[in-house]
């Protein structure tokens, strides 16, 4: 083919190209739209005809209810003498009534169309003393017939549709007449909040084309078409939509496909701006039109997307053509790219791989350091375990060789009596004096237990403390160190002052060291007080909720300000060199940590140093249903 004649045809299709995109895409909207309005007028038909259903169901299940109160011996009683009687009985009667039926009011009206009772006697708005002698429902009831009435409440200015039953009190003459009408009024604002929440615009016309009911606010009391004068005269006399403007909704209709059905537009209001696809219903029982406006959008819509998809389509027939000579080349480029990934992910593989190895290597390296690193502070922790068990050991070492002197002078004057009482005893068995003798040894064993509790008193101080805490009593731990003290105590003239209830006070420690520390305690605080000129420690045992504080309180110098911070600090000591390694309030502390309790230290108001320990508080062995500890015979 020449040349000249492809350019032609290339030219002839780019021409061709757009114009058939244009045909395929009208004929699409056109289809798309048909069938569309079709789908939208049968939705539209079936929620009118629901909605119909649904308004004459809501409106005609209160048609019995005047009839029947008409027919109630209360109701005839008091039309028959309303003068002579008590109208609050009937207006409460009309009221239970309204609750149970859910109408809006329920009223009286005498012949001359004055109302006599009403449920709404207890409002401001009462019907009780109007005339509705100008209603059409009166007029209809009155005649003997049934009425029924729509419009606007004269006192309550509220729509409602009204049903009426003539009174009669004599129905046995053939001239009678009714004597009264009840009247029953029902709200519609119920009915028309369940088409609010439809995906339609519902309207309700009379036959003067005046929008009664709406699904919009905006929409009610308004009329289809401007009013004329004369009409809107002839409505303002029949004041069944009282003095409302009645101004027209701004409803235009561009086009009508079929019978009952509508393209309308509105020219102002909330729906302006919209088409819609208007259908309506008769219902002639109540001489209005039922109308439901359904959106024309999702026609529109429709429409759109048809000729979008039809677009598509004719685009994706047309590239076809163009994808296919261009399969080949791509397959080749896909080939040639496939072989350069291959050959650049198998380096890469590689290059991983000597990663992997190399990190592996560095991870078996850290994890060998820390594996040593934490058994090396494994062995560091036990070593200082056993070097703080130690430390605890030598300070009661230290305790006990503070407490050596006194013991001494405890157990030399044992030793010199049992010599005297020997060497009396041996005389008196050489004189043959037995019983003299035998009161002597007396004397001697009672000696011997004596020196035997001193040596068991140091025995018990010394020995090693436990594992597990157990109910450990304050009172008995107290004494326990006074006893090791007794001779200081009474050889330096201290008075000891005892401040604790009279029941028992229990803690959660360890017995040996708790004791211990409150050894250390009264040590120190002996050694403080050592030129006092009238020493006095003071002991307290204080339980405060979940806890116990227990004090140690001397009349000493006290700790300086200075020292406050730093007397827990081990090796820390403002003894003389020689009198101390100050390790003592440094051990006492760690102990009282270790039982989850704390160590302080400050100057007591009246002077000298206040040292409290505070511990979990226990309620004793007997509470807890346990057995009590076993305790040393010095605690007994």
């Amino acid at each position: 083919m020449p040349l000249m004649s492809r350019r032609r045809v290339r030219q002839l299709l780019w021409l061709l190209m757009p114009l058939g995109l244009v045909l395929a895409m009208w004929q699409a909207a056109l289809l798309a739209r048909d069938q569309a309005l079709q789908e939208l007028r049968q939705d539209a038909e079936n929620e009118l005809r629901l909605s119909a259903a649904s308004l004459v169901g809501h409106l005609s299940r209160h048609d019995y209810l005047p009839d029947l109160l008409a027919s109630r011996e209360m109701v005839r009683r008091f039309l028959a003498s309303p003068e002579s009687q008590d109208p609050m009985p009937l207006n409460r009667l009309l009221d239970r009534f309204r609750a149970t039926a859910g109408v809006s009011d329920i009223y009286l009206i005498d012949r001359h169309g004055d109302t006599l009772a009403a449920s709404n006697w207890h409002r401001p708005n009462t019907f009780i003393g109007q005339n509705y002698a100008f209603r059409s429902y009166f007029q209809e009831a009155i005649a003997g017939h049934a009425g029924r009435f729509y419009g606007l409440g004269v006192q309550s200015r509220e729509r409602g549709y009204y049903f009426s039953a003539p009174v009669w009190l004599d129905d046995t003459a053939p001239d009678a007449s009714p004597d009264g009408v009840m009247v029953v009024k029902v709200l519609l604002d119920t009915l028309e909040a369940s088409w609010a929440e439809q995906d339609a615009e519902l309207l309700v016309t009379d036959e003067d084309d005046i929008i009664f009911m709406a699904s919009r606010p905006e929409l009610r009391m308004r009329a289809l078409q401007p009013l004329s004068g004369d009409e809107r005269e002839a409505l303002l006399d029949t004041r069944r939509y009282a003095d409302e403007p009645l101004a027209p909704a701004g409803i235009e209709i561009t086009d009508t496909p079929g019978e009952h059905s509508q393209r309308v537009g509105f020219r102002r209001g909330p729906l302006a701006g919209d088409d819609y696809l208007g259908l309506s219903r008769p219902m002639p029982a109540f001489g209005w039109e039922l109308h439901i406006l359904k959106s024309l959008a999702p026609v529109i819509q429709a429409q759109w997307l048809a000729a979008l998809l039809a677009g598509g389509l004719y685009g994706v027939v047309v590239l076809a053509g163009g994808i296919g000579w261009q399969r080949l080349r791509l397959r080749r480029e896909r080939e040639q790219f496939a072989d350069r990934e291959r050959r650049t992910l198998a380096r890469a593989r590689d290059e991983l791989e000597r990663n992997v190895q190399r990190r592996t290597r560095d991870l078996v390296e850290t994890n060998r350091r820390l594996s040593g690193e934490i058994e090396e502070r494994r062995r560091a922790e036990e070593r200082l375990r056993q070097t703080r068990d130690e430390l605890v050991q030598a300070a009661k070492l230290a305790v006990l060789g503070q407490l050596a002197a006194g013991i001494n002078h405890e157990l030399n004057q044992p030793l010199a009596a049992i010599r005297a009482y020997a060497e009396n005893a041996s005389e008196f068995l050489a004189r043959s004096r037995t019983e003299a003798a035998s009161g002597n040894l007396a004397q001697i064993i009672e000696l011997t237990e004596r020196m035997a509790e001193i040596s068991a008193q140091l025995r018990q101080f010394s020995r090693k403390s436990g594992d597990r805490p157990t109910s450990v009593s304050v009172p008995a731990c107290f004494g326990y160190a006074l006893r090791l003290f007794q001779s200081r105590l009474r050889d330096a003239g201290v008075s000891v002052e005892r401040d604790w209830p009279v029941q028992e006070a229990w803690v959660r420690a360890d017995l040996v060291r708790l004791e211990q520390v409150l050894v250390n305690l009264i040590g120190n605080a002996l050694q403080a007080m050592a030129r006092t000129e009238a020493p006095c420690l003071q002991l307290g045992i204080e339980p405060d909720g979940d806890e116990v504080r227990i004090r140690v309180i001397d009349n000493g110098p006290g700790i300086a300000e200075a020292h406050l911070g730093r007397i827990f600090e081990p090796f820390f000591t403002t003894k003389s060199p020689g009198s101390g390694l100050g390790l003592g309030l440094s051990i006492s502390a760690r102990i009282i940590d270790d039982l989850g309790g704390r160590l302080t230290a400050d100057n007591a108001p009246g002077g000298g140093a206040r040292f409290t320990i505070t511990l979990p508080r226990d309620p004793g062995p007997e509470a807890t249903g346990g057995t009590r500890p076993e305790e040393h015979d010095t605690h007994a």
